[in-house]
């Protein structure tokens, strides 16, 4: 018999005292409380943990009066499906109550309480995400999911295609998690369980969807997970925009952000593969409920014109001063990492590199300038208020500009001078 896994020396954070604290008084007179999930899956991966949930036997109201005997705040943030968040010293656990599912309409499920450790795995997702770990760090695993993280191997718990009737979100969740967690090719039954039961994506909320995919796009290299997406016909039905512009510009976006040091960017990405269409990006933005900040970034980038690598740096300015600033550097990034992709072949395209790079650096250090003449200098000078004041200042302003911007206040109150005198 194998020796028990644990999470001791792996996860610093099991020491933490309020997080002690918490299991022992949940585990208390002969309750059980244990480490949840993501936490567990990412201190045997190796990768950084942001959240630490836990699974109890009690149920919500005594969780609830535990947590609080125990110094905690509590908020009951998902009461009816036996969930309370337990606060304290700056820290927030989600506890949740041992549960089965008893109904589902693949969106959301009605539960029933328990005090069963492996049916409360057995409704969860993944195998990988189904794994519990006691106070002392020993890892629990009822469901084989250790074994699928040493083979990096991402499987559904039981039969596929019923954990994705449970909820249609498992199918973007399962392309998310191999993304992030997966290696070679993905499970063979999974994977045709989505392409088979893609279509109730339809029934899912736009912003679980566009949560979902933002997450994909955010793994070290999604480009796996994408192709498998399209092969399956998911990334089409949840990303219709991409099916004819394609995906290929992924590979070396990725390749390009990892050799220059580029944070990932899930909105970047999603650029690479949509078409730089004003219209149809904002039916994209308006469908999948973006933040206004997602969708004024999106149409500032697909209207924003594409550069030449020829392209001076003072004509770059001009073009900086009358745009958007975030879509040329959106526009120069995927211009770049496509230069680059292809200068593995062609010599042109390494040239086309060195200009993107050197406009790339250069419009993400640039301020945009005040523009030094406001109408009160104009009505000063003897201008009345109207449009004639209006057309006189954006003469001046464009004059300004294409002076490179060296024309100073007192230049121009001369030629404004000389405007009003002339009219």
């Amino acid at each position: 018999m194998s020796a028990p896994v644990s999470l001791a020396g792996r996860a610093d954070w099991l020491g933490e005292k309020q997080l002690q604290r918490l299991l022992a008084a949940l585990s208390d007179g002969g309750e059980e409380a244990r480490i949840a999930g993501g936490a567990v899956r990412n201190a045997l991966i190796g990768q950084p943990v942001a959240d630490i949930d836990i699974a109890t036997t009690c149920l919500p109201e005594e969780t609830k009066r535990r947590a609080e005997a125990a110094g905690f705040k509590t908020v009951p943030t998902g009461i009816e499906h036996g969930t309370i968040t337990a606060v304290a010293g700056g820290k927030a656990y989600e506890v949740t109550t041992l549960r089965a599912d008893i109904e589902t309409d693949g969106r959301r499920a009605k539960v029933s309480f328990g005090r069963d450790w492996k049916l409360d795995a057995e409704r969860r997702d993944f195998t990988i995400n189904a794994l519990y770990a006691e106070a002392d760090g020993t890892v629990v695993d009822l469901v084989g999911g250790i074994a699928d993280i040493e083979a990096r191997r991402l499987r559904f718990i039981g039969d596929a295609e019923a954990r994705i009737r449970e909820d249609y979100l498992r199918i973007l969740r399962f392309f998310r998690f191999f993304a992030w967690y997966g290696d070679g090719r993905p499970d063979a039954e999974g994977l045709k369980a989505c392409a088979r039961l893609k279509e109730g994506l339809s029934q899912l909320s736009a912003e679980r969807v566009w949560s979902e995919l933002k997450k994909l796009l955010s793994a070290p290299d999604p480009s796996r997970a994408l192709l498998w997406m399209r092969q399956a016909g998911v990334l089409t039905s949840v990303l219709p925009e991409s099916e004819k512009w394609g995906i290929d510009a992924i590979h070396g976006l990725t390749r390009t952000e990892k050799e220059l040091g580029w944070t990932p960017d899930s909105l970047l990405r999603l650029e690479a593969m949509v078409p730089p269409d004003a219209a149809r990006m904002k039916t994209l933005a308006e469908r999948l409920r973006f933040s206004t900040g997602e969708a004024d970034r999106l149409r500032h980038w697909a209207l924003t014109v594409a550069v030449e690598p020829k392209t001076t740096e003072g004509e770059l300015a001009k073009k900086l001063y009358r745009g958007d600033r975030q879509g040329f550097v959106d526009r120069l990034r995927l211009a770049l990492a496509s230069a680059r992709a292809r200068a593995v072949e062609d010599n042109a395209a390494l040239l086309d590199a060195g200009g993107f790079s050197r406009l790339l650096g250069f419009a993400l250090k640039w301020q945009r300038p005040d523009f030094p003449v406001k109408g009160a200098d104009l009505t000063e000078l003897g201008a009345a208020p109207g449009p004639k004041l209006g057309a006189i200042l954006k003469n001046l302003e464009r004059e300004w500009i294409e002076s490179g911007f060296a024309l100073d206040r007192g230049a121009l109150l001369e030629r404004a001078a000389e405007a009003l005198k002339a009219s």
